[in-house]
């Protein structure tokens, strides 16, 4: 089974761009990851302060590693999450049948 991680971040007024940029560089980073397997960002074209994440790793212990690159500090940490009214995340595991 792999380790899903759907987070949805909300950028304050005015701070969307912010977001992007960070995101514009976290993703393909992230993709580059031991143990990521897919890492997807999307913008809600209705809603463009809204931002989705779909991540999905090999384990808990990959998704828990990703927070420990430094290209994860410096765009999610340092720009984009100081810039979100709301950052929720969802945890799923899949389901290999």
């Amino acid at each position: 089974m792999a380790f899903v991680c759907s987070a949805t971040w909300v950028a304050k007024e005015g701070s969307a761009h912010l977001v992007a940029e960070a995101l514009n560089h976290l993703s393909p980073a992230s993709r580059t990851e031991e143990g990521n397997i897919y890492y997807q960002a999307y913008q809600d074209p209705a809603e463009p302060n809204t931002f989705r994440i779909f991540e999905v790793y090999t384990d808990e212990a990959a998704f828990k590693a990703h927070a420990e690159y430094e290209h994860f500090k410096q765009w999610a940490l340092g720009q984009a999450i100081p810039a979100l009214e709301v950052r929720q995340r969802d945890f799923y595991e899949t389901l290999d049948f």
